[in-house]
């Protein structure tokens, strides 16, 4: 049987208009079409799958089968060869060398940098101020994962060019993948604004190495450890290899704690019994002290309402390769064909979620949902080494500020959906009220 074409498709810029307009609309409704539908991006065609057993097939069970897709090569020339974008023995060297910076006594160490960032930006805040959460959200991850990877003098010099440049990275990124290959050589603002974000970063990244290989001291931060790490062979990274990383770690480890942290609170204002619950919780656990590591096994409503949030506002989309022939919902699939699984898609399917429009924090206290239905930080041998940094950076930051402070939203300021490679909200600002 013949894979159904998804409805919309344009003539040489294929179903990318579409995506781009309507973003998260048109890929929650291809399910309707079918397990698989094909979808052109340009000219290129590729395969969408819309159930958790196929998302889950692609990601998990033939993962080896697949390597990373078309949009990934778009960012190659500018990001360079990193965990996110590398592939077969070279990826999994890098993610050897990688994974020790990310063990359970390295996060715990981190933590206290979480929390040190976390309590310095609400002591900067007034009651009755009005703050612009998700500007605050954005400053917070980027001096987070910069204050873990880089812990020297320069490294600050770093942190705030990371925060100049990052997102304009990330949402100018998304457009240039999801389109056609000459669009990235026109004069437009866009893109001139992508390219000189990535030749500063660059330049301040490289400084940052160099200074290092000079002192060849360990400062006990993760561009150390990616500076002495080494492969079976005794071979360590060689500069490039590290700014790719560095740069991947940058690109990966802001955007989705950012974002959640902005929508967490969002969502809580608007709902009393759920904010009400999570500050009794708060309050119970820590008896008015900071927030440590050790309490985030314990603080276990709050876990629930951050997977909430990561199920509400996920990645937008991914694309694999396939690497061999793989039969995925009676298609076969061929060397070289493209597949695409969207988190979000998947996250809002009413077959696994019930009423998933709902933000329901309680729908975590029941047996989870189908394997590949969540996939917040994707699966399989591809899965975000830094999840439990991300949960564990989102859980203490919502301790820290939460023990103090209520966020309410601004009358007649609505909070409005922009589409790029997540939700990002357009403005949210909202008041800062001290708890009583």
């Amino acid at each position: 049987m013949a894979v159904p074409v998804a409805p919309g498709r344009w003539p040489f810029l294929g179903h990318t208009p579409a995506m781009l307009r309507q973003r998260f609309a048109f890929t929650a409704g291809l399910r309707a079409h079918g397990e698989i539908v094909k979808v052109f991006l340009g000219p290129l065609p590729a395969y969408f799958v819309t159930s958790p057993e196929l998302a889950y097939r692609v990601l998990v069970t033939e993962g080896a089968s697949f390597r990373k897709g078309a949009m990934f090569d778009k960012f190659r020339p500018y990001v360079g060869n990193g965990l996110l974008l590398s592939n077969g023995a070279f990826h999994l060297r890098q993610r050897r060398l990688i994974q020790p910076a990310f063990h359970h006594e390295r996060i715990a160490r981190y933590a206290d940098t979480m929390v040190t960032a976390a309590t310095e930006l609400t002591s900067a805040w007034r009651p009755g101020e009005i703050r612009e959460i998700d500007e605050d959200m954005q400053a917070l991850a980027v001096t987070i994962v910069g204050e873990a990877l880089f812990s020297t003098e320069i490294g600050q010099r770093a942190i705030s060019e990371v925060r100049r440049s990052i997102f304009i990275v990330i949402k100018q990124g998304m457009i240039r993948a999801l389109s056609p290959a000459f669009v990235e050589k026109l004069p437009l603002p866009g893109n001139r604004e992508f390219d000189t974000a990535i030749e500063r970063m660059r330049a301040i990244v490289l400084e940052v190495i160099a200074s290092w290989r000079a002192e060849e001291t360990d400062h006990g931060d993760v561009l150390s450890m990616l500076l002495l790490a080494q492969d079976d062979s005794g071979d360590g990274m060689t500069d490039q290899q590290t700014y790719d990383e560095v740069i991947t770690l940058l690109t990966a480890g802001i955007e989705t704690t950012a974002l959640a942290l902005s929508w967490l609170f969002h969502e809580i204002a608007g709902n009393s019994e759920v904010e009400q619950r999570l500050h009794a919780e708060i309050d119970e656990v820590l008896g008015g002290r900071p927030v440590r590591f050790a309490d985030v096994p314990r603080l276990k409503f709050t876990a629930m309402v951050v997977n909430e949030v990561l199920r509400m506002y996920p990645v937008w989309i991914l694309m694999r390769r396939a690497t061999a022939a793989v039969e995925l919902g009676g298609e076969r699939i061929q060397p070289g064909d493209e597949v695409i699984v969207s988190p979000h898609a998947l996250h809002f399917d009413p077959d696994s979620f019930r009423n998933p429009e709902k933000f329901d924090p309680d729908r975590w206290s029941e047996p989870g949902p189908p394997r590949g239905a969540f996939i917040p930080f994707g699966a399989g041998n591809r899965q975000c080494l830094g999840n439990v940094f991300a949960q564990t950076e989102i859980i203490l930051t919502v301790a820290t500020v939460a023990a103090r402070w209520r966020l309410v939203p601004v009358p007649d300021r609505p909070v409005r959906v922009k589409f790029t490679s997540a939700a990002y909200p357009s403005r949210m600002p909202m008041t800062a009220l001290r708890r009583t």
